[in-house]
């Protein structure tokens, strides 16, 4: 399995991203990345899928079952916390957006249908995580304890302030133990240029995912449009260059009758956390709300 899938590899016309279950080489985790151009209605059938629809630029408006959910959006991930909207699966959802927009759609097969569901970006909590160089922004619009409206569907924001390390201690979710759960992971990133705010090609950060027997052992460079297959072992580092904050969304999904994103650490480095402890956060953090991005910059 290739791991690693470079910005364009897994493009499917004029959109950026068309990733299933079956490309990825595993069971329930997918995620497209589509275009809306401005003026433009797109028809999308979710088939065995339930989704998230998630502004990453631009706004839109989602019809699906009859109902009409409108996204405010953003202009870029590393602008504001946005809104968002749940499509069930057995759906077809129509996408329009009046200037123009950008959409992530995580993705996970799953069995019940619900019915479609408004998220608003003021509902979203924003968690501050680690301390110090490992200080970052975990945005928890779809996760278990706050978004209860999915069958089998997880999905977070990350965004790591340039020089920052994010996803540390490594930790993993590849079987049913007392700590963790069995979860297909997805990592995309974006990565800001110059201004901080702007998706550029031009920087950079690193990812690293390895077991502990050694079968896998990666450490790569990833830039603005990546994608990156976790179908097991321990991930993390994710780490942001100096100059170039790190956005990454994360997908999970897996066979457990509950959703859950639990982990476990990788037992060489979990002391890490205790050491937090005595340190400060990261200023530069939160870096976005619902209201857009914070005083510091």
């Amino acid at each position: 399995m290739t791991l690693h899938r470079p910005a364009g590899t897994l493009a499917d016309g004029r959109d950026p991203i068309r990733l299933t279950a079956e490309d990825a080489g595993w069971r329930y985790t997918g995620l497209r990345v589509i275009a809306v151009a401005p003026g433009e209605t797109r028809t999308l059938s979710t088939g065995e899928y339930e989704a998230f629809v998630l502004p990453l630029a631009g706004s839109c408006v989602v019809r699906v079952d009859g109902i009409v959910l409108e996204l405010a959006g953003r202009a870029s991930v590393f602008d504001r916390v946005t809104d968002f909207a749940y499509v069930p699966r057995d759906a077809e959802a129509e996408i329009s957006s009046a200037e123009g927009a950008l959409l992530a759609m995580p993705m996970a097969k799953c069995t019940r249908r619900l019915v479609p569901k408004y998220g608003p970006a003021e509902d979203v909590p924003i968690e501050i995580r680690g301390a110090g160089r490992a200080t970052r922004q975990v945005t928890n619009f779809g996760v278990p304890g706050v978004w209860e409206h999915a069958d089998k569907l997880n999905a977070c924001e990350l965004i790591t302030p340039d020089g920052n390390w994010s996803s540390y201690p490594p930790h993993k979710h590849d079987e049913a133990s007392e700590c963790e759960v069995v979860n297909e992971e997805i990592y995309y990133f974006r990565i800001a240029g110059r201004d901080g705010v702007t998706p550029s090609r031009e920087g950079f950060g690193l990812h690293r995912i390895y077991t502990a027997d050694g079968a896998v052992d990666e450490n790569a460079a990833v830039r603005d449009g990546d994608v990156f297959l976790i179908p097991r072992g321990y991930h993390g580092p994710c780490v942001a260059a100096p100059g170039y904050p790190m956005y990454y969304l994360n997908v999970l999904a897996g066979p457990a009758p509950e959703r859950s994103m639990a982990f476990c650490d990788d037992p060489a480095h979990a002391w890490v956390r205790d050491g937090w402890a005595g340190q400060p956060t990261d200023p530069r953090c939160p870096v976005t709300g619902p209201e857009g991005r914070s005083s510091w910059t």
